[in-house]
């Protein structure tokens, strides 16, 4: 007989709970699924599943992360499109296939309302407290952020790209009321007029500036000189990549109550430079989780749908057991974290903390950092980046 260790054991008994909490949330959906009907389904103890998940909650989120991530395979939904789309021409085309896309994990009407729940990732019942409301909300304005720079890649050669935040925010609005659906089968009206509806967002004049009130009181970044370790085998949720650090940029580490101030790093980053969020958290199970399923079915489909010099220049790394936090200076960083630094050959040269300083380590200038942007000598050049990735 095999003697399974210790790390064996307890990876086949996540399995098993995973296997048996995704069973009674596709039939009997999030509200009415017992943990005890789990750990039955399991043939564990309670004791067993909340000392893998310490929450229904945080099994929830954690069934259908393994959903997105190809850890369940052969019984999704078919798409409603039975080819990928043509490459986008424009914008506007670019936006009617990121619906389309997004819509594709639609279920079908005959699946009940439990399984469509667990098919389109419905968090019906799961934000039923202000906490993970408010992270879901800077969620939101994240992935708003992100599709917004994918589209701005469409302004024409020499201008400057118009921000479409706005517009962004405004589609997947319309795309997460399906999912926001009790019975996300029903009742949300046929999915090529949404997709359709989405396209047509770029015939709406929107006012959409970029003039936070509080940017021109933020304080300035202070100038350092602190050499650092980077982490290793951290990855980039945008591309599925592994991050480097070997290049110039603005690392920000944000709270999940903080994920707005992304844009502050991506509006006030000089051209050229490697833009890095770390998103910090306290709490891994449920609202890491959030973070983690909510970007990676997004970006899923925004690599399907834009090519990748289209794709958001901003690197988006779950930070949650603060391996990246530590190697900048924040050892204790948790959910309202705003802290950043700027790196310059292989350096930390400016770092701020508090509101705006992502804001202030992007505009931190060169001559205050005590180091030049050119070549030291001696020293091979650096070769510009040919992708976002």
């Amino acid at each position: 007989m095999v003697r399974l260790t210790r790390a064996q054991q307890q990876e086949r008994t996540r399995a098993a709970v995973l296997a048996a909490a995704r069973e009674e949330f596709a039939e009997r959906g999030y509200a009415a699924a017992k943990v005890d009907v789990i750990a039955e389904r399991a043939e564990l103890t309670r004791g067993a599943v909340y000392s893998n998940f310490p929450s229904k909650r945080a099994l929830y989120l954690a069934v259908l992360v393994d959903l997105v991530e190809g850890g369940v395979t052969g019984d999704a939904p078919p798409s409603f499109c039975s080819s990928p789309p043509p490459a986008p021409s424009s914008a506007a085309e670019a936006l009617g296939a990121f619906a389309r896309t997004w819509l594709e994990r639609l279920p079908l009407t005959g699946d009940t309302p439990a399984a469509g729940q667990v098919h389109v990732r419905s968090l019906a019942g799961v934000l039923d407290d202000d906490a993970i409301r408010t992270v879901f909300g800077q969620v939101n304005r994240l992935e708003a952020l992100l599709l917004a720079l994918a589209l701005e890649s469409y302004a024409p050669a020499g201008a400057p790209p118009a921000r479409q935040v706005r517009r962004a925010a405004l589609a997947l609005r319309l795309l997460d009321g399906p999912g926001a659906s009790v019975d996300p089968a029903l009742g949300f009206g046929d999915p090529f007029d949404v997709a359709q509806g989405c396209a047509h967002l770029y015939g709406l004049a929107l006012a959409d500036t970029w003039d936070p009130p509080h940017l021109p009181y933020v304080r300035p970044a202070r100038a350092c000189q602190d050499r650092w370790d980077p982490p290793p085998e951290l990855r980039d949720l945008v591309t599925g990549r592994p991050v480097g650090f070997d290049e110039d940029g603005v690392i920000a580490v944000l709270g999940v109550n903080r994920l707005d101030a992304a844009e502050e790093a991506v509006r006030a980053a000089r051209e050229g430079d490697r833009i890095t969020v770390a998103v910090a958290t306290t709490d891994p199970a449920e609202l890491g989780r959030l973070v983690r399923l909510r970007i990676g079915d997004f970006t899923q489909c925004l690599r399907r749908v834009f090519a990748p010099d289209a794709w958001p220049r901003l690197r988006l790394v779950l930070d949650d057991h603060g391996l990246l936090a530590s190697a900048v200076g924040v050892p204790d960083a948790d959910d309202a974290t705003e802290h950043a630094v700027r790196v310059q050959q292989g350096t930390l040269v400016a770092r701020a903390n508090g509101r705006g300083a992502a804001h202030a380590a992007a505009t931190a200038h060169p001559a205050t950092t005590g180091l030049s942007r050119t070549t030291p000598e001696g020293a091979a050049p650096r070769p510009s980046p040919s992708s976002p990735n």
